[in-house]
């Protein structure tokens, strides 16, 4: 298996993590009932933490796509290389630390590690354009 698929499917996998804790950390402050309702009642605002892993979820899920053309991409047009497969690894390192510090609410270092993953995912998508 490329090494480019391997990293994406374990960021299938950090991706069930993030829904799994925000889901947590919301069933914990709204209730099992809500959790397993429509959920169609307004509640009030989630505590910091929860609200911080659902903004973090939904980081990931907004930038996601953008690893899965790139990674997928340069797989199936063959452009996978040793440039590609690291910056697949440190996307998903960078992406596996933000969880918790965004959780925690450690700032500016939790932005300097997006744009580390973020140029890294970039990386791949341009190899996969003009490599």
């Amino acid at each position: 298996m490329a090494t480019e698929l391997l990293v994406l499917a374990l960021g299938a996998v950090l991706l069930v993590v993030h829904i799994m804790l925000a889901g947590h950390f919301r069933t914990r402050q709204y209730g099992t009932d809500w959790n397993m309702g429509a959920r169609d009642a307004e509640m009030p605002p989630l505590n910091p933490v929860a609200g911080r892993l659902l903004r973090a979820q939904e980081n990931f899920q907004e930038t996601l796509p953008v690893a899965v053309i790139a990674l997928i991409g340069v797989v199936v047009a063959g452009k996978t290389s040793d440039l590609t497969a690291g910056a697949a690894w440190v996307w998903l390192i960078a992406r596996v630390i933000y969880l918790p510090l965004y959780a925690s609410g450690v700032p500016k270092v939790r932005t300097l590690v997006w744009a580390v993953a973020t140029v890294a995912i970039l990386l791949v998508l341009g190899v996969l354009l003009f490599g």
